[in-house]
């Protein structure tokens, strides 16, 4: 790796000179390329800031000057030039290199929440505590185009504008997307900002022209910042920024390092909130990646980097199985319509877009307000189907509970990635959303095993117009479809025998899981019967009345194993006084590693033979009991 290789740490970079450093930076990019090529990752983003990388560990000393990277996942760069090259062949598998800042990994990582537009409220709050503290070191934030999309960096703005003494630099990596072209208002101005090609040059004619003057005294400094203003506020208009309070440095070309340094030190040398305006390419460095129509190779699986094709071709995901039947449930219901903040792509409603583009609203990275608003849809006659990852719904719950439900808007939830997700990490599994929609009175939430039930429940869901209604599905290949032999209510009975001794109650993608395990009890001697509730909140009475009739109640979700449904099924049984015992199998509440779902799943128990192991040794403690 040459230079990089030799690479020990940030102050390693203030001896090089600009041969060296052009060097590091190619160095970073093949390497970049390499190891996502590998084990996937993030690469469009890391490629566009390296540049940028390098000149914050120039200018600045991590970590007593603290760098904090909204979202985190464009640090590749940063974990390389702390010391981290040499482990990026374990990116993203377990027990190596996260796909996100690590506290664990790194005295320069802070922050590893990966959901977006945080990083200046972490910074204010930094800042401020290095004030209160009398410490002179200053705190970076990096925030993208995209995340500044998200209200809460601009609340967080608001504060920072509003101290002068604060040493806190904001930088905006401005690359015009986040997964896909940035949108909004603010995308617009910062698009003005981006593509016009008058303003350096117009102010670089004024200074040379004042330069030249034999009268340069206050009042020419005076004029010179007022046309200064002038000029940026005709031809690149940031005054957004500068209304705020907040000193501003920019449009800077983010690939001329030199030019990031000379802002950066400018920045570092005034003393309080400044904000850098730095433009960059996604996937710099790359062509393939750069000319991906798509994401811009935002975030890929394996590929070859001849072609940036996959090496495989991963089997028909949950996600493609809604694309398809939006659209046909679209053609049917013209009052359908989609909302995404800021993933059309990733959670499937781009075709619906192509097809109806004036009925699919992206937000941008705001999803309190694309609930909000998605009320605001209902209210007004449509049926909004708001499609998300499974943990970011976590953000919105405030809305979720008094915008929606409390006005029994008809609302569909379509949450992807619901449950254990893996190798992105402990921020990135939708495991909490079953636990915390339980409380939300009237909320009816689905969880399909197989992609026939998706389609059928989808339908089910964008019926409803009094309540709000959810439908989650896990990350990855759809399930096999897995038939049912009757239905009884709003549950389908996938397996039964005549003996009734245990009861396995199989949420979502956990079908193929309880069918499995109910074989092997099956091989102990006992009777099994498996039922898919589909509907796993209001809980059907009809499944109560069922769970009575056995010995032993076993429940297997991929959700949080407090307050899921595991627990409600306890609570209405309770309350039926159905005195039934319960084994209630799914996540631990913990922050759990990066590793391959199956890995964690089997670390979680959540195998055949150990929900078998543990239902037969519960039989055999009934037995001793009675």
């Amino acid at each position: 790796m040459g230079v990089l290789a030799d690479l020990r740490g940030p102050a390693d970079l203030r001896d090089m000179d600009d041969a060296q450093l052009a060097q590091l930076a190619s160095e970073i990019r093949e390497l970049l390329i390499t190891s996502v090529a590998s084990n996937g990752g993030h690469l469009g983003p890391n490629l566009g800031v390296v540049e940028l990388g390098i000149a914050i560990h120039r200018v600045f000393d991590s970590p007593s000057d603290r760098v904090v990277w909204d979202t985190g996942h464009q640090a590749y760069v940063h974990k390389m030039l702390t010391g981290r090259a040499g482990q990026f062949g374990g990116l993203r598998t377990e027990g190596g290199l996260s796909g996100y800042p690590s506290r664990a990994e790194s005295e320069h990582d802070w922050v590893e929440n990966s959901h977006a537009s945080t990083s200046l409220s972490y910074a204010d709050g930094m800042a401020k505590a290095n004030h209160i503290l009398g410490k002179d070191d200053h705190v970076v934030a990096v925030i993208g185009d995209g995340a500044l999309t998200g209200g809460m960096a601009w609340e967080a703005l608001n504060n920072i504008a509003a101290d002068n003494d604060r040493r806190l630099v904001v930088i905006v990596n401005d690359n015009g997307r986040s997964y896909t072209p940035t949108v909004g208002g603010l995308a617009n101005r910062l698009t003005e900002i981006r593509t016009n090609p008058k303003y350096e040059p117009a102010l670089g004619a004024i200074k040379e022209r004042l330069n030249r003057s034999r009268r340069v005294g206050p009042a020419a400094y005076e004029a010179l910042h007022a046309i200064k203003k002038g000029v940026k506020d005709a031809l690149a208009p940031q005054g957004m920024f500068e209304d705020l309070g907040l000193k501003y440095i920019g449009p800077v070309d983010g690939h001329d390092r030199p030019a990031v340094e000379r802002a950066l030190t400018q920045a570092k040398k005034f003393g309080g909130p400044v904000l850098v305006h730095v433009l960059t390419t996604k996937g710099q460095g790359y062509d393939i990646a750069v000319a991906n129509d798509t994401d811009q190779m935002h975030q890929a699986n394996p590929f070859d980097r001849e072609t940036g094709d996959a090496v495989s071709v991963a089997p028909a995901g949950w996600t493609s199985v809604f694309r398809d039947e939006i659209v046909r449930i679209a053609d049917e219901r013209p009052d359908v319509v989609g909302i995404t903040a800021a993933m059309l792509y990733p959670v499937g409603l781009d075709a619906f877009a192509d097809k109806f583009p004036d009925r699919v609203f992206d937000v941008g990275i705001a999803e309190q307000h694309a609930v909000t608003s998605a009320a605001g849809l209902a209210m007004g006659g449509l049926h909004p189907v708001f499609a998300v990852y499974a943990t970011f719904i976590n953000r919105a719950f405030d809305q979720v509970l008094l915008d929606v439900a409390l006005h029994k808007c008809g609302v569909t939830f379509v949450l992807d990635r619901a449950g254990v997700t893996g190798d992105d990490g402990a921020s990135h599994n939708g495991m909490w959303d079953m636990s915390l929609l339980q409380m939300v009175p009237g909320l009816r939430l689905a969880a399909p095993r197989d992609g026939s039930q998706l389609r059928e429940l989808l339908r089910e869901a964008v019926d409803v117009d009094d309540a709000p209604t959810v439908i989650r599905y896990a990350k990855g290949g759809v399930c096999a479809d897995l038939p049912s032999i009757e239905r009884v209510g709003t549950y389908d009975v996938l397996s039964r025998d005549d003996d009734r001794n245990v009861l396995v109650i199989a949420v979502g993608s956990f079908g193929h899981l309880a069918m499995e395990t109910a074989d092997l009890v099956r091989a102990a001697g006992h009777g099994v019967t498996v039922i898919d509730p589909r509907w796993v909140k209001p809980v059907d009475p009809e499944l109560v009345r069922l769970a009575g009739q056995f010995d032993l109640v076993v429940t297997l979700e991929d959700n949080g194993r407090q307050g899921g449904v595991g627990s409600a099924i306890t609570q209405a049984l309770r309350d039926a006084g159905v005195d039934t015992p319960l084994q209630v199998h799914g996540v631990e509440q913990e922050f759990l590693d990066h590793a391959k779902r199956d890995v964690i799943l089997k670390r979680l128990g959540l195998t055949p033979q150990a929900i078998a192991e543990d239902t037969l040794a519960a039989l055999s403690r009934n037995s001793r009991d009675s």
